[in-house]
């Protein structure tokens, strides 16, 4: 027996309708899903059926009775009892309710009977949501002419979850907003379409890349559309294991002038990455490797300790942290290095080298939405604004943007994982401090 999802409605014929259509329809045939659509006018008591009235209190629109609808509810409730099934879940669809997402799709369908009652006119006499609403939802921010559409909304995005409905379970779990993310983009044939080609990855068969690719695409464009969404992503998927050390990787401390102005390449290449869509384009021009050279160099004299990331000998990542203070700053990977977990790495590594502040400090531009999320999901949190570029008061600020001061959680970092064997494994990974040479 499959799960069974009721609709109180003045319009059943309408609903029933988008429920018998397409793959609802072909469960309920199947015998996974059950749906019965039910008239509320069916239950009103007066010879001309009506089933509303004035508001008390004056008011334009009508109200819909509690009366029938109760009645209709109390028939529900015996049809199910009948069938041995527990006592139905009782959601009203109506504007004031708590908004709808995923999560609670999820929950819902861990019913085995769902009564879904859609409000009309002007509402519903708030005695009968008190009297048997065990919850009530809201679809959006919006206002519709009944609560049909949003009954619908509901019920297709719950019954979709259950056993047998879709053709794999798969089907559902990389779709958006499943694990809190929107759906990678999808393309289909031909390979170009008026001059725009399929991404080449996905025709070269080698499925590790496509779900590499698929994976960075979905927090990508979640990142750029929602970035609410990703934020919360962020806080409920922490990094519990970075990349693996590769042979030829390794740490040097910056000593030599030779070091010296490599990483005063990678500043440059890397500060310009972070302001290109929020300053003057004659700002950009000034940020060249001799500026940040001179910078390094002071900085060294006032405390700072610079160090680079190299492959094979090749300088592609810097980082550089502050005994005193605590503090980190200049993380930054060359482009051609990106997306390879190097600034995973080097972020990790300059906070063990901290050991004698627990909680370790860093800034970080509030545009700069990548490197904001890889530092919520190793433990750091915003802690303040430290400075806010605004274009009337810096003359090489082209869009407002926010200095984000953020602060190392302990609490909320390794340390804080499961207990179970499996976590205690990555754990062990993440803590690993990292080969270093030339200290």
């Amino acid at each position: 027996m499959g799960m069974r999802v009721d609709i109180v409605t003045l319009f059943p014929e309408m609903c029933q309708q988008v429920l018998d259509a397409s793959i609802l329809g072909r469960a309920a045939k199947r015998g996974y899903i059950e749906t019965h659509c039910h008239q509320i006018r069916d239950y009103t008591l007066n010879k001309q059926k009506q089933t509303d009235d004035y508001p008390y209190g004056g008011g334009c629109g009508m109200v819909l009775y509690a009366q029938p609808i109760a009645d209709c509810l109390r028939a529900v409730q015996q049809e199910v009892e009948s069938q041995g099934r527990p006592k139905p879940h009782i959601v009203f669809l109506t504007a004031g309710g708590q908004r709808y997402t995923e999560e609670h799709a999820r929950r819902l369908a861990e019913y085995d009977n769902l009564t879904l009652v859609c409000g009309h006119y002007e509402g519903i006499d708030e005695r009968v949501i008190d009297a048997f609403a065990d919850e009530e939802i809201s679809i959006g921010d919006y206002i519709l002419t009944g609560g049909e559409l949003a009954s619908l909304v509901v019920a297709d995005s719950v019954l979709r979850l259950k056993p047998g409905v879709l053709a794999e379970q798969k089907g559902y779990e990389e779709e958006s907003y499943w694990d809190g993310l929107l759906e990678y983009p999808q393309y289909t044939r031909p390979e170009v379409w008026e001059g725009r080609a399929v991404p080449p990855v996905l025709l070269g068969g080698d499925h590790q890349k496509i779900d590499a690719w698929r994976g960075e695409q979905s927090r990508t464009r979640t990142r750029l559309r929602r970035p609410e969404l990703y934020e919360a992503w962020c806080r409920t998927h922490p990094i519990t294991e970075l990349p693996k050390w590769k042979r030829g990787e390794n740490v040097r401390l910056v000593k030599t002038e030779e070091q010296f102005r490599a990483a005063a390449q990678l500043f440059a290449e890397g500060r310009k990455t972070v302001c290109a869509d929020g300053w003057t384009a004659e700002y950009l021009e000034t940020l060249t490797p001799e500026v940040f050279l001179e910078q390094l160099k002071q900085e060294k004299q006032d405390g700072w300790v610079c160090y680079l990331h190299y492959t094979k000998d090749v300088a592609d990542g810097m980082v550089s942290v502050n005994h005193k203070t605590g503090q980190v700053e200049h993380l930054f990977v060359s482009a051609a290095a990106r997306g390879k977990g190097i600034g995973m790495k080097m972020l990790d590594f300059a906070r063990k080298k901290l050991p004698e502040h627990e909680h370790p400090t860093l800034t970080v531009l509030d545009t700069n939405t990548r490197a904001l999320a890889l530092y919520r999901r190793m433990g750091w949190a915003v802690e303040g604004i430290e400075l806010v570029f605004d274009p009337e008061k810096f003359e090489d600020v082209a869009v407002e943007s926010r200095l984000l001061k953020m602060r190392y959680e302990a609490e909320k970092s390794c340390r804080s994982l499961q207990t179970s064997a499996d976590s205690r494994k990555n754990v062990e990974n993440f803590c690993i401090t990292p080969p270093m040479t030339g200290e």
